[in-house]
Protein backbone atom coordinates (compact mmCIF):
# COMPACT_ATOMS: atom_id res chain seq x y z
CA UNK A 1 0.00 0.00 0.00
CA UNK A 2 1.50 2.99 -1.06
CA UNK A 3 1.88 6.62 0.98
CA UNK A 4 -1.23 8.46 -1.24
CA UNK A 5 -3.37 5.06 -1.18
CA UNK A 6 -7.49 6.49 -0.79
CA UNK A 7 -7.77 4.48 2.21
CA UNK A 8 -4.69 5.53 4.20
CA UNK A 9 -3.07 8.95 4.87
CA UNK A 10 0.42 10.33 4.01
CA UNK A 11 2.84 8.45 6.81
CA UNK A 12 4.26 11.89 8.29
CA UNK A 13 0.72 13.24 9.30
CA UNK A 14 0.04 9.66 10.88
CA UNK A 15 3.38 9.89 12.58
CA UNK A 16 2.27 14.03 13.57
CA UNK A 17 -1.20 12.66 14.87
CA UNK A 18 0.40 10.17 17.00
CA UNK A 19 2.36 12.62 19.35
CA UNK A 20 -1.10 14.16 20.05
CA UNK A 21 -3.59 13.23 22.20
CA UNK A 22 -7.08 13.83 21.99
CA UNK A 23 -9.27 15.48 24.82
CA UNK A 24 -12.35 13.94 26.11
CA UNK A 25 -14.72 16.40 24.07
CA UNK A 26 -17.65 15.19 25.25
CA UNK A 27 -16.67 16.36 28.80
CA UNK A 28 -15.83 19.66 27.54
CA UNK A 29 -16.47 22.69 29.33
CA UNK A 30 -17.19 26.20 28.71
CA UNK A 31 -14.17 27.35 30.04
CA UNK A 32 -12.07 24.35 28.59
CA UNK A 33 -13.01 25.09 25.48
CA UNK A 34 -12.18 28.71 25.35
CA UNK A 35 -8.63 27.82 26.94
CA UNK A 36 -8.27 25.53 23.73
CA UNK A 37 -9.46 28.11 21.69
CA UNK A 38 -6.82 30.44 22.44
CA UNK A 39 -4.16 28.11 22.87
CA UNK A 40 -4.51 26.36 19.61
CA UNK A 41 -5.02 29.19 17.01
CA UNK A 42 -2.01 30.93 19.46
CA UNK A 43 -0.17 27.68 18.01
CA UNK A 44 -1.55 27.59 14.72
CA UNK A 45 -0.38 31.69 14.10
CA UNK A 46 3.07 31.46 15.21
CA UNK A 47 5.89 31.38 13.29
CA UNK A 48 7.10 27.96 14.37
CA UNK A 49 3.49 26.70 13.00
CA UNK A 50 4.55 27.19 9.56
CA UNK A 51 6.77 23.92 9.54
CA UNK A 52 3.09 22.33 9.18
CA UNK A 53 0.93 25.31 7.60
CA UNK A 54 3.30 26.46 4.84
CA UNK A 55 5.49 29.95 4.24
CA UNK A 56 3.68 32.93 2.47
CA UNK A 57 4.70 33.41 -0.56
CA UNK A 58 7.11 35.98 -1.32
CA UNK A 59 5.27 37.83 -3.85
CA UNK A 60 2.30 38.94 -1.46
CA UNK A 61 2.08 40.39 2.01
CA UNK A 62 -0.68 40.35 4.69
CA UNK A 63 -2.01 42.49 7.54
CA UNK A 64 -4.72 42.04 9.96
CA UNK A 65 -7.89 45.01 9.93
CA UNK A 66 -10.90 45.11 11.62
CA UNK A 67 -14.30 45.61 9.39
CA UNK A 68 -17.11 47.51 11.78
CA UNK A 69 -20.00 45.32 11.03
CA UNK A 70 -23.48 46.02 12.53
CA UNK A 71 -22.78 45.87 16.60
CA UNK A 72 -18.80 44.78 16.52
CA UNK A 73 -15.55 44.57 14.82
CA UNK A 74 -14.57 41.51 12.93
CA UNK A 75 -10.44 41.11 12.20
CA UNK A 76 -9.92 40.17 8.98
CA UNK A 77 -6.10 38.72 7.40
CA UNK A 78 -5.83 41.06 4.21
CA UNK A 79 -3.19 39.78 1.48
CA UNK A 80 -2.63 41.62 -1.14
CA UNK A 81 0.50 41.56 -4.29
CA UNK A 82 3.36 42.90 -3.56
CA UNK A 83 2.71 45.73 -6.10
CA UNK A 84 6.61 46.54 -6.75
CA UNK A 85 6.72 43.29 -8.71
CA UNK A 86 3.84 44.34 -10.79
CA UNK A 87 3.36 46.01 -14.19
CA UNK A 88 0.65 48.20 -12.73
CA UNK A 89 0.73 50.01 -9.83
CA UNK A 90 -2.65 51.61 -10.15
CA UNK A 91 -4.87 48.66 -11.27
CA UNK A 92 -8.02 47.00 -8.80
CA UNK A 93 -7.96 43.46 -8.46
CA UNK A 94 -10.74 40.60 -7.80
CA UNK A 95 -11.87 39.46 -4.98
CA UNK A 96 -11.45 36.38 -3.06
CA UNK A 97 -13.30 35.99 0.39
CA UNK A 98 -11.64 33.19 2.34
CA UNK A 99 -13.23 31.84 4.99
CA UNK A 100 -10.76 29.49 7.15
CA UNK A 101 -11.67 25.80 8.72
CA UNK A 102 -12.02 24.53 12.33
CA UNK A 103 -15.35 25.31 13.32
CA UNK A 104 -14.59 25.61 16.75
CA UNK A 105 -11.47 26.47 16.35
CA UNK A 106 -9.30 28.21 14.23
CA UNK A 107 -7.71 31.22 12.38
CA UNK A 108 -7.04 32.86 9.04
CA UNK A 109 -3.44 32.66 9.64
CA UNK A 110 -3.05 28.70 8.97
CA UNK A 111 -4.32 29.45 5.58
CA UNK A 112 -1.50 32.10 5.29
CA UNK A 113 0.37 29.63 2.77
CA UNK A 114 -3.01 29.33 0.23
CA UNK A 115 -3.75 32.55 0.41
CA UNK A 116 -0.98 34.71 -0.30
CA UNK A 117 -0.26 32.28 -3.17
CA UNK A 118 -3.69 33.18 -4.84
CA UNK A 119 -2.86 37.07 -3.76
CA UNK A 120 0.77 36.85 -5.70
CA UNK A 121 -0.39 34.58 -8.43
CA UNK A 122 -3.73 35.55 -10.00
CA UNK A 123 -3.16 39.01 -9.02
CA UNK A 124 -6.35 39.45 -6.11
CA UNK A 125 -6.90 40.58 -2.64
CA UNK A 126 -7.85 38.01 -0.58
CA UNK A 127 -9.58 39.07 2.75
CA UNK A 128 -9.95 35.73 4.83
CA UNK A 129 -12.63 36.06 7.85
CA UNK A 130 -11.63 35.30 11.29
CA UNK A 131 -15.55 34.21 12.13
CA UNK A 132 -16.95 34.21 15.56
CA UNK A 133 -15.81 30.44 16.81
CA UNK A 134 -18.46 28.25 17.46
CA UNK A 135 -18.93 27.72 21.59
CA UNK A 136 -22.16 27.40 23.39
CA UNK A 137 -23.26 30.65 23.22
CA UNK A 138 -21.86 30.83 19.78
CA UNK A 139 -23.94 28.96 17.70
CA UNK A 140 -22.90 28.36 13.58
CA UNK A 141 -25.25 30.86 12.81
CA UNK A 142 -23.12 34.00 13.90
CA UNK A 143 -20.23 32.61 12.16
CA UNK A 144 -22.43 32.10 9.00
CA UNK A 145 -23.35 35.67 9.50
CA UNK A 146 -19.73 36.71 10.19
CA UNK A 147 -18.75 35.76 6.77
CA UNK A 148 -21.70 36.96 4.81
CA UNK A 149 -21.60 40.02 6.73
CA UNK A 150 -17.83 40.83 5.64
CA UNK A 151 -18.93 40.27 2.03
CA UNK A 152 -21.19 42.77 1.93
CA UNK A 153 -19.13 45.41 3.67
CA UNK A 154 -16.29 44.73 1.15
CA UNK A 155 -18.24 44.99 -1.84
CA UNK A 156 -20.15 48.04 -0.64
CA UNK A 157 -16.38 49.74 0.00
CA UNK A 158 -14.62 48.09 -3.41
CA UNK A 159 -13.21 51.75 -4.15
CA UNK A 160 -11.77 51.90 -0.96
CA UNK A 161 -10.91 48.43 -0.94
CA UNK A 162 -9.12 48.54 -4.34
CA UNK A 163 -10.82 45.38 -5.81
CA UNK A 164 -13.43 44.71 -8.41
CA UNK A 165 -16.77 44.06 -7.42
CA UNK A 166 -17.30 42.51 -11.02
CA UNK A 167 -14.86 40.06 -10.52
CA UNK A 168 -15.68 38.04 -6.86
CA UNK A 169 -14.98 34.59 -5.80
CA UNK A 170 -15.63 32.46 -2.03
CA UNK A 171 -13.47 30.26 -0.61
CA UNK A 172 -13.92 28.25 2.43
CA UNK A 173 -12.40 24.99 4.00
CA UNK A 174 -14.24 22.59 6.02
CA UNK A 175 -16.89 24.83 8.17
CA UNK A 176 -15.37 27.90 6.08
CA UNK A 177 -16.87 25.91 3.29
CA UNK A 178 -20.47 25.58 4.56
CA UNK A 179 -20.06 29.50 5.13
CA UNK A 180 -18.72 30.09 1.60
CA UNK A 181 -21.44 27.85 0.63
CA UNK A 182 -24.19 29.59 2.35
CA UNK A 183 -22.09 33.32 1.39
CA UNK A 184 -22.37 32.08 -2.48
CA UNK A 185 -26.15 31.69 -1.79
CA UNK A 186 -27.13 35.06 -0.28
CA UNK A 187 -25.47 36.51 -3.15
CA UNK A 188 -26.92 35.51 -5.28
CA UNK A 189 -30.25 36.24 -3.69
CA UNK A 190 -29.36 39.58 -3.27
CA UNK A 191 -27.93 40.33 -6.75
CA UNK A 192 -24.46 40.29 -6.21
CA UNK A 193 -22.21 38.92 -8.84
CA UNK A 194 -19.81 35.72 -7.55
CA UNK A 195 -18.41 34.26 -10.27
CA UNK A 196 -16.75 31.38 -8.28
CA UNK A 197 -16.70 29.09 -5.16
CA UNK A 198 -14.39 27.13 -3.98
CA UNK A 199 -15.28 24.24 -1.24
CA UNK A 200 -12.23 22.36 0.30
CA UNK A 201 -13.46 19.78 2.08
CA UNK A 202 -16.44 21.73 2.71
CA UNK A 203 -18.87 20.50 5.72
CA UNK A 204 -22.27 20.88 4.16
CA UNK A 205 -25.05 18.77 6.20
CA UNK A 206 -25.77 20.02 10.16
CA UNK A 207 -28.93 18.49 9.80
CA UNK A 208 -28.43 15.26 9.21
CA UNK A 209 -27.04 12.21 11.33
CA UNK A 210 -23.05 11.77 10.38
CA UNK A 211 -23.94 7.94 10.22
CA UNK A 212 -26.18 8.38 7.30
CA UNK A 213 -22.95 9.04 5.17
CA UNK A 214 -20.74 5.87 4.28
CA UNK A 215 -17.67 7.90 4.47
CA UNK A 216 -18.22 9.08 8.26
CA UNK A 217 -18.09 5.36 9.43
CA UNK A 218 -15.53 4.04 6.49
CA UNK A 219 -13.46 6.95 7.75
CA UNK A 220 -13.65 7.60 11.26
CA UNK A 221 -9.98 7.37 12.36
CA UNK A 222 -9.18 10.34 10.30
CA UNK A 223 -6.01 11.92 11.83
CA UNK A 224 -7.63 15.55 11.13
CA UNK A 225 -10.90 15.27 11.88
CA UNK A 226 -12.19 12.20 14.74
CA UNK A 227 -15.84 11.43 15.11
CA UNK A 228 -15.42 12.83 18.84
CA UNK A 229 -14.55 16.22 16.87
CA UNK A 230 -17.57 15.95 14.40
CA UNK A 231 -19.91 15.38 17.63
CA UNK A 232 -18.60 18.35 19.54
CA UNK A 233 -18.62 20.98 16.34
CA UNK A 234 -22.61 19.51 15.76
CA UNK A 235 -23.46 20.00 19.39
CA UNK A 236 -22.08 23.31 19.12
CA UNK A 237 -23.30 24.60 15.99
CA UNK A 238 -27.06 23.96 16.15
CA UNK A 239 -28.01 24.39 19.73
CA UNK A 240 -31.68 23.62 20.40
CA UNK A 241 -34.43 25.61 18.49
CA UNK A 242 -31.82 25.76 16.13
CA UNK A 243 -32.89 25.24 12.31
CA UNK A 244 -30.16 23.32 11.26
CA UNK A 245 -31.96 22.90 7.61
CA UNK A 246 -31.48 26.21 7.02
CA UNK A 247 -27.60 26.13 7.60
CA UNK A 248 -26.92 23.05 5.44
CA UNK A 249 -26.39 23.73 2.09
CA UNK A 250 -27.13 20.41 1.00
CA UNK A 251 -30.61 20.97 1.99
CA UNK A 252 -31.68 23.75 0.55
CA UNK A 253 -34.14 23.20 -1.96
CA UNK A 254 -33.56 25.89 -4.99
CA UNK A 255 -29.67 25.75 -5.77
CA UNK A 256 -29.98 27.27 -9.19
CA UNK A 257 -27.90 30.06 -11.04
CA UNK A 258 -24.85 29.90 -8.72
CA UNK A 259 -21.64 30.81 -9.09
CA UNK A 260 -19.50 28.09 -10.76
CA UNK A 261 -17.80 25.84 -8.34
CA UNK A 262 -14.53 23.92 -8.13
CA UNK A 263 -15.57 21.45 -4.89
CA UNK A 264 -12.04 19.87 -3.24
CA UNK A 265 -12.28 16.27 -1.63
CA UNK A 266 -9.85 14.83 -0.23
CA UNK A 267 -10.80 11.02 -0.37
CA UNK A 268 -9.96 9.98 3.54
CA UNK A 269 -12.15 12.64 5.04
CA UNK A 270 -15.34 11.17 7.37
CA UNK A 271 -17.30 13.90 4.91
CA UNK A 272 -15.95 13.51 1.75
CA UNK A 273 -19.54 12.40 0.81
CA UNK A 274 -21.02 15.72 1.80
CA UNK A 275 -18.83 17.44 -1.28
CA UNK A 276 -19.75 14.55 -3.62
CA UNK A 277 -23.28 14.92 -3.36
CA UNK A 278 -23.25 19.20 -3.24
CA UNK A 279 -21.21 18.53 -6.50
CA UNK A 280 -24.10 16.39 -7.86
CA UNK A 281 -27.02 18.72 -6.72
CA UNK A 282 -24.93 21.83 -7.93
CA UNK A 283 -24.48 19.93 -11.48
CA UNK A 284 -28.53 18.75 -11.51
CA UNK A 285 -29.75 22.63 -10.62
CA UNK A 286 -27.37 23.64 -13.91
CA UNK A 287 -24.48 25.08 -11.97
CA UNK A 288 -20.84 24.65 -13.48
CA UNK A 289 -19.13 21.98 -11.08
CA UNK A 290 -15.47 21.10 -11.21
CA UNK A 291 -15.02 17.98 -8.63
CA UNK A 292 -11.55 17.33 -7.53
CA UNK A 293 -10.58 14.73 -5.61
CA UNK A 294 -7.10 13.66 -4.04
CA UNK A 295 -5.91 10.27 -3.19
CA UNK A 296 -4.80 9.84 0.23
CA UNK A 297 -5.51 13.27 1.28
CA UNK A 298 -6.69 14.03 4.53
CA UNK A 299 -9.60 16.46 5.80
CA UNK A 300 -8.29 20.02 6.23
CA UNK A 301 -4.79 18.86 4.30
CA UNK A 302 -5.00 22.54 2.68
CA UNK A 303 -3.54 23.77 6.06
CA UNK A 304 -0.77 20.98 6.34
CA UNK A 305 0.70 21.33 3.16
CA UNK A 306 4.22 20.13 4.40
CA UNK A 307 2.07 16.98 5.95
CA UNK A 308 0.34 16.34 3.14
CA UNK A 309 1.75 16.98 -0.51
CA UNK A 310 -1.56 16.33 -1.92
CA UNK A 311 -1.96 20.16 -0.71
CA UNK A 312 0.33 21.48 -3.75
CA UNK A 313 -1.76 20.20 -6.69
CA UNK A 314 -4.95 20.98 -4.70
CA UNK A 315 -4.14 24.29 -4.51
CA UNK A 316 -2.44 24.77 -8.19
CA UNK A 317 -6.32 23.36 -9.20
CA UNK A 318 -7.67 26.44 -7.05
CA UNK A 319 -5.51 28.97 -8.88
CA UNK A 320 -5.93 28.02 -12.01
CA UNK A 321 -9.89 27.69 -11.68
CA UNK A 322 -10.02 30.82 -10.27
CA UNK A 323 -7.78 32.67 -12.55
CA UNK A 324 -10.06 31.16 -15.35
CA UNK A 325 -13.74 32.42 -13.81
CA UNK A 326 -12.14 35.50 -12.38
CA UNK A 327 -10.96 36.73 -15.58
CA UNK A 328 -13.23 35.33 -18.24
CA UNK A 329 -15.86 37.79 -19.79
CA UNK A 330 -18.78 37.89 -18.98
CA UNK A 331 -21.58 36.39 -20.62
CA UNK A 332 -23.94 39.16 -22.32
Amino acid sequence: MTDVDADRPPLRLRLYAALGKEPEWSQMTADELRALQLAVNRKRASPLARVITGRMDSGADAEWQDLALPGRLLPVRVYRPIRRRLEQTDRVFPLVLHVHGGGFVGTAAQSDWVNSHLAARLPAVVISVEHRLLAPDTPLSEAVDDGWEALEHVLGAAEQWGIDADRVAVFGESTGGLIAALSAIRARDAGHAVRAQVLANPCLDVASAMSEWPSYSRYADNPTLTTGQMEMFLRLAVPPGADAAALSPLRLEDLSGLAAALIIVPTYDPISDQGRRYAERLQAAGTAVQLGEYPGATHAFLSMPTLVPQAMRARTDVTEFLRRRLNERPTP
